[in-house]
């Protein structure tokens, strides 16, 4: 099979994506940040960065803090608010010609709604995707997230207010994301994605203080992928509804991981911050996968995660895709 016999297209959401390969939010700007390094048309979709009614100017540094294999954050959701995104964040942003994702977050459900209604209205706009899932605010999101009546209550008022797809972002810092999950789709939520960054902390111990100003933040990178990939293995068959996955995503072999599980896109998120080229390797690595394995459609891949069987593993089409930075 040659790579332009592969159909990387997927249907997502009533959304036709190029392919699956999309940024998560709160890691890729506006897209405006990336331009001129990135082939920024050449993505599935882009997810923007969040929106709230307001300005917001996050919470107080130190905001990051490296962790092995990974990251803590708690940018505390910094956004220029509502009016600034629609007036000039999101002409720019659709500019690019991929499907454009607006991540909204609220502290009430009528703000949720508010959100829903002014952004469906725009042109530029293609889905929603209402975070219930950031841990690094209080009286945020996330209290819906973590209650699986709350997150129904809310999608379906979001849902009566919004005109274009709606996407609810989960959260891993529940007991069973299952129920969440089933919760949004009571709601009437046309998509999910998951999974949102894991609570996390850092101290340091010279200065005996936390290394991030909210104390507590956001864990990504590839240290939650195996958390990430069984929640969305677990979500996957409980519900019927398409599936973002996300979490420590680095290259195509991970991306993979997310697909054979159940998901139908990916988000990358972190590795956009070690390799700003990471979006493209991970489509150009899935088309490589497909043209090895004879894979006609990247679609056919969806769930297709096959049972553990008895006797010995046999042997792989090739040898395993390039997982590192700078990889193709």
């Amino acid at each position: 099979m040659r790579a332009d016999q592969v159909d990387l297209s997927v249907q997502f959401a009533g959304l036709t994506l190029r392919n699956p390969v999309m940024t998560a939010s709160g890691t890729f700007g506006f897209g405006t940040e990336y331009e001129g390094l990135v082939r920024l048309g050449g993505l599935g979709a882009m997810v923007v960065k969040a929106t709230t009614l307001e300005p917001r100017a996050g919470n107080r540094p130190p905001r990051v803090a490296e962790t092995p294999a990974g990251m803590l954050n708690a940018i505390g959701l910094q956004n220029p608010g509502l009016e600034v995104v629609l007036t000039e964040k999101l002409p720019q942003a659709a500019s690019y010609g991929v499907p454009v994702i607006v991540n909204i977050s609220g502290q009430s459900v009528d703000e949720f709604a508010q959100l829903a209604e002014a952004l469906s209205a725009s042109p530029h706009v293609a889905a929603l995707e209402v975070n219930i899932s950031c841990p690094n605010v209080a009286c945020e999101g996330m209290f819906f997230g973590t209650d699986a009546g709350l997150t129904e209550e809310l999608v379906a008022a979001v849902k009566a207010r919004a005109t274009k797809p709606v996407i609810v972002k989960l959260s891993p810092n529940v007991t069973d994301i299952v129920e969440i999950a089933k919760g949004a789709q009571a709601g009437g939520a046309d998509a999910l994605s998951l999974i949102n960054t894991l609570l996390g902390m850092a101290i340091d111990v010279e200065r005996r203080r936390p290394r991030l100003g909210n104390i507590t933040g956001g864990l990504s990178g590839p240290a939650v992928r195996p958390v990430a990939v069984r929640m969305v293995w677990q979500v996957a068959q409980a519900v019927d509804l398409p599936i973002i996955g996300m979490g420590g995503i680095t290259c195509a072999e991970d991306a993979l991981e997310f697909i054979l599980a159940g998901a139908t896109a990916v988000a990358v998120g972190t590795w956009n911050f070690v390799d700003y080229a990471a979006c493209d390797h991970v489509i150009a690595g899935l088309r490589d996968y497909c043209v090895w394995h004879g894979v006609g459609r990247i679609s056919e891949l969806v769930g297709a995660l096959q049972r553990p069987a008895d006797g010995p593993t046999p042997p792989a089409a090739r040898a395993p895709l390039p997982c590192r930075e700078g990889d193709g």
